[in-house]
């Protein structure tokens, strides 16, 4: 009996380790939304090549051949002990060496399904309480809670199922409260921002900007889900609220007419239309339509601000009559220009040339890179039509903080910091390789490269590596296998082989940038930072 108890301790510590890292990858992959945590189960199968397989087996014999042998079970019982014993020390250490960039957090989601999972797990135990007399079902009941832990990502995700129709009715709840707010709120300003690329920023930008007159209240980091939006309205909206800022995000068509639904947008921002979540969507044609869904549900009264410089923009035909203002840098025939744009350590100047203005206007911002300019430029357009003054904006914008991980400028160490880790595709991958060219002295870009980019995911990076090779001294690639292709963009290029460095934790990259000392400054680009369901 005592072996079996120490035989229980063993697969409960196992199975809390387990389940710390299925429940982190099923919050990562939103609870599954889009089938997201079982294709990242089964693109991670070799996790299932463990030592727990060993431990079925020895279950396994033992059921069928040895429970009568009082010596074979014993011998069993150490065996499976060392088994599950191994397997949590090897987790405990993994799991203690993985860099976590996001960490699993503890929400009431998330502790209703440690209950459900623990209920389930709990469900042999029990019933070997009542058969403790009966050897061939204690080893039965051994053999199915070894087969259980063995499949804990499916058994995690089971409890997800369960629980899917409480949640939906707590979902539902808030949804009705948060609607309820906004009713309740009829001069409130509700504008949507959406794109492939630079929500994010844009939305920041715009509050920072809109903040000069208004009381804007924009979407907390990249809460840009449903659950984001009614979150926000839920805990942050108050009746001094002037302007409500709705980042929206989507991974299937039709997510953004359903977040529209859900606020009721007056005015839309489209940042630019590109390939992100290529996968998901299934095609390019579903990306562009799944964005102008944005401006096709705004009112006949609405505003919706396009890119003129974006082809996807300005080739799709709009299918409604709301007013729109054209933002652009390379295109002339706009209502919101940019030029003159320069670019230095120090930040971005440019001047604006305004439709209904005579001439243009200098502007200056702490931000780098033409993208940010063109966020900017979408913050004015829809201040200026918010009669804010023109001297106004300008002193915004020279206000307007840096966006954390967004081509974020700091010094750090020996070195200055272009921190632009917090996400990458290839329009932003490129605009940071420009923006890291345009600096003096040493260059550096660290990378894990592109994801979610589906089949034309190794094309983008290779030609990512291409792009690096024309600005940069040093290329720090982080995990070799998924940098492969830019490994192969580089060489192609002719870059130094010595001057490429492949680490599988970031953290050595810190450590080799501080070495490059010298007379000449450094500036080491960081573009992008894989969650934790890409560690290598």
């Amino acid at each position: 009996m005592i072996m079996y108890l120490i035989l229980l301790l063993m697969i409960l510590v196992t199975l809390i380790i387990k389940s710390k890292k299925s429940l982190h990858m099923l919050q990562q992959n939103l609870y599954n939304e889009n089938n997201r945590y079982l294709k990242w189960v089964f693109k991670n199968s070799k996790d299932f090549i463990n030592i727990d397989i060993l431990a079925i087996c020895l279950s396994a014999i033992c059921l069928f051949i040895f429970y009568k042998s009082e010596g074979s079970i014993i011998g069993i019982l150490i065996a499976l002990v060392a088994c599950f014993g191994y397997e949590s020390y090897r987790l405990s250490i993994k799991s203690k060496n993985e860099q976590t960039k996001k960490p699993l957090v503890v929400t009431k989601r998330v502790r209703r399904l440690i209950i459900t999972t623990t209920i389930l797990y709990l469900i042999p135990v029990v019933v070997g309480v009542f058969y403790y007399n009966d050897i061939q079902v204690i080893w039965l009941l051994v053999l199915i809670l070894t087969c259980m832990v063995y499949l804990n990502y499916f058994i995690v995700f089971l409890a997800n199922i369960i629980n899917f129709p409480y949640e939906r009715g707590v979902y539902h709840y808030y949804k009705h409260k948060a609607q309820s707010t906004l009713k309740s709120m009829p001069n409130l300003k509700i504008i949507g921002i959406t794109g492939s690329y630079g929500k994010t920023s844009s939305k920041n930008i715009l509050a920072d900007i809109l903040n000069i007159k208004y009381n804007a209240l924009p979407t907390p980091r990249n809460l840009n889900t449903y659950n984001g939006l009614i979150m926000t309205v839920n805990n942050h909206m108050d009746k001094f609220t002037d302007i409500f800022i709705a980042e929206m995000g989507a991974y299937v068509k039709g997510e953004i007419k359903g977040l529209c639904n859900l606020v009721h947008p007056k005015y839309g921002i489209l940042t630019t239309i590109g390939t992100a979540h290529l996968e998901s969507f299934g095609s390019e044609e579903n990306i562009q339509k799944g964005k102008f869904e944005l401006i096709e549900s705004l009112p006949a009264d609405g505003i919706g601000v396009l890119n003129g410089d974006d082809p996807k923009q300005v080739s799709y035909n709009l299918k409604n009559n709301v007013k729109t203002i054209w933002i652009g840098i390379n295109n002339k025939d706009v209502d919101c220009r940019a030029t003159d744009i320069k670019c230095d350590n120090k930040g971005t100047t440019f001047k604006v040339k305004f439709k209904n203005e005579s001439k243009a206007y200098e502007f200056q911002t702490k931000l780098l890179g033409n993208h940010n300019v063109y966020n900017i430029l979408a913050a004015l357009a829809l201040g200026y039509e918010f009669g804010i003054p023109i001297k106004d904006l300008q002193q915004a914008v020279k206000s307007v903080k840096a966006v954390e991980h967004r081509l974020e400028l700091k010094k750090l160490g020996n070195f200055y910091m272009i921190d632009d880790a917090y996400n990458s595709n290839p329009v932003g991958a490129e605009n940071a390789t420009i923006v890291l060219g345009m600096m003096p002295g040493t260059k550096v870009v660290v990378t894990p490269g592109m994801i979610e980019l589906a089949d034309k995911e190794d094309e983008y990076n290779k030609e990512f590596g291409r792009q690096i090779a024309k600005v940069a001294d040093y290329a720090v690639l982080i995990g070799e296998k998924h940098t492969k292709p830019i490994y192969d963009g580089l060489i192609e290029k002719g870059f130094d082989k010595e001057h490429i460095i492949v680490y599988n934790d970031v953290r050595d990259a810190y450590t080799f940038i501080n070495t490059l000392t010298g007379k000449k400054d450094v500036y080491a680009l960081f573009e992008n930072d894989l969650p934790d369901t890409y560690n290598e």
